[in-house]
């Protein structure tokens, strides 16, 4: 069966993974370190965020951060949310809710420190 469009390789490739039972964790140590690899840089990538939501609270100037850039990197990160609850990929959901936290504190330091929304 061939299935087209875009993106929907993935739900015949996702089927057949479930159907065999693929197991969690993997007995393949390869793909192990690779799961723990996402968990750590699903984490640290918002963490990154940091420096710049201290910088914009403490300065009190959020001039430089465009508020249309990150209120669509916000929706996008619901986007994959979504995407990573439907699909029950934990390293997707954790990110993503990371990402939402400090992409919502971003938001609200470019509405209180902000010359404008773009």
């Amino acid at each position: 069966m061939v299935i087209s469009g875009h993106g929907m390789h993935h739900f015949d490739i996702r089927k057949r993974i479930h159907e065999k039972h693929e197991k969690f964790p993997s007995p393949d140590k390869k793909i192990r370190i690779l799961d723990n690899i996402t968990y750590v840089v699903g984490i640290l990538g918002p963490v990154m965020v940091l420096p710049q939501i201290l910088k914009i609270f403490l300065l009190k100037d959020a001039k430089s951060i465009s508020f249309l850039t990150d209120i669509t990197l916000t929706l996008f990160s619901f986007v994959w949310l979504g995407y990573g609850i439907t699909h029950k990929e934990k390293p997707i959901i954790i990110s993503n809710i990371l990402w939402i936290v400090t992409e919502m504190v971003l938001l609200v330091g470019i509405i209180l420190y902000g010359s404008g929304f773009f």
